[in-house]
């Protein structure tokens, strides 16, 4: 936890603990409210793509942002915007405009202002700590999300039992403004020199396509973040589906099943952060992916609620494992010259594959059912992880421990 020495980084943490947590509230709420206007989990999974396919058309314009001006600066100007829009949605629902597709257009317009922000988002942290600190930095990040995600939908899962889906949105609505406190307190980046653009956002990113093309680290930790997107993240949305229609729980064990997934990601960060007992970033993907295949066939499996929420304890433990391991990989091996593009290329790599996922997730659950539909990307996941594994040539999951590239480009 050596992130932690540093004022800027502890600032920082907390603000974003404290917003993402309201954010989860949304991230619970709007699939739970869509699943019940409409009966149907195809709407759960447009929820998500709704959310996430905005941020894959913005996310190089982020990206170019997050190179050439100060990061601070872009996320102080985008987390207002949101907080605007989060405001604007519960006032949507507290006056009775309950339709689905207005719903969906705004939550489809705070993911297009996170696709500009999140470059800049990821690109912070390297701008709060010294590079010997990174790993702990990109882990401890991954922590507060996680965290959050036990957090936000235990509390989302009590409102939406008793006060009802209003006081979730208005709650999140409000959280954004502690992370803005927090930017505003922060020292680090105000006065961050940037490399003046030179070109059009289109041929700065072809450039940053053509760098990735040459780092065979960085081309493998998007083959993991389009796998863990597609067959993985889909569960976080998916357990709203589960707790309907398989187990027929309510709303308040909803949010316990939810609030599950981020404690085992809490659990698993501090191992993470310091692992010596996993002696390498692809050793600990590995890991990850083969126990996260595993745990989606028992959860598909699972007889009852009880055998569900402890496996998704463990689902949260593997998605943090493997998700903080492919970004400090990214962040170690990538030349700064590129560090907004590229971390814009993974993010839009994850972000296309999580609502293509979510949606391919909800109509296949409509058509065979829930079950068999976990069952399936289990099993699929489980092939991929065995390929990447035993591969010997230079497509492999070993690649993620390539070392850091000192190209300093005077043309980018």
């Amino acid at each position: 936890m050596n992130a932690f020495r540093h004022r800027d980084y502890r600032i920082f943490w907390l603000g974003a603990l404290l917003s993402n947590t309201g954010s989860w509230l949304l991230n619970l709420t709007l699939p739970y409210v869509l699943f019940q206007l409409t009966g149907s989990a195809l709407w759960v999974g447009a929820s998500v793509a709704a959310q996430f396919l905005p941020m894959v058309v913005l996310s190089p314009f982020g990206g170019s942002l997050a190179d050439h001006l100060p990061r601070r600066r872009i996320l102080i100007v985008m987390q207002t915007a949101m907080a605007l829009v989060a405001l604007a949605m519960w006032l949507v629902w507290t006056v009775n405009l309950r339709d689905p597709l207005l719903l969906l257009a705004l939550v489809a317009l705070i993911g297009a202002l996170n696709g500009i922000s999140m470059p800049s988002w990821q690109g912070f942290i390297h701008d709060l700590v010294p590079r010997e600190d990174l790993l702990s930095a990109v882990t401890m990040n991954s922590l507060q999300f996680n965290a959050a995600r036990a957090i936000g939908p235990a509390i989302a899962g009590i409102l939406l039992a008793t006060l009802g889906p209003a006081w979730a949105f208005g709650i999140n609505a409000l959280s954004f403004g502690f992370v803005i406190v927090a930017l505003l307190l922060v020292r680090a980046g105000r006065d961050a020199v940037r490399t003046p653009k030179t070109s059009s956002v289109a041929r700065q990113f072809g450039a940053a396509l053509a760098y990735v093309r040459t780092q065979p680290g960085l081309i493998m930790s998007m083959v993991v973040a389009a796998t863990i997107g597609f067959l993985g993240n889909p569960m976080f949305s998916f357990t709203v589906v589960f707790a309907g229609d398989v187990f027929r729980v309510g709303p308040a064990a909803l949010g316990l099943m939810n609030a599950a997934l981020g404690v085992g990601a809490f659990i698993a960060a501090p191992l993470v952060a310091g692992s010596r007992w996993a002696p390498s970033l692809s050793r600990l993907v590995a890991i990850g992916l083969v126990a996260y295949s595993v745990t989606l066939v028992v959860f598909a499996l699972a007889p009852g609620y009880a055998v569900g929420l402890i496996a998704a304890v463990v689902i949260g433990a593997c998605f943090l494992a493997v998700v903080a391991s492919i970004n400090t990989a990214t962040q170690m091996i990538v030349a700064d010259p590129f560090r907004g593009r590229v971390l814009a290329i993974r993010l839009m790599t994850f972000t296309l594959a999580a609502p293509l996922g979510s949606l391919a997730w909800g109509a296949t659950s409509d058509a065979i059912g829930p079950r068999p539909t976990v069952l399936i990307a289990g099993i699929l996941m489980g092939a991929i992880t065995v390929f990447l594994i035993t591969r010997k040539r230079s497509f492999r999951l070993g690649r993620l421990d390539d070392p850091h590239d000192e190209l300093q480009a005077s043309e980018h």
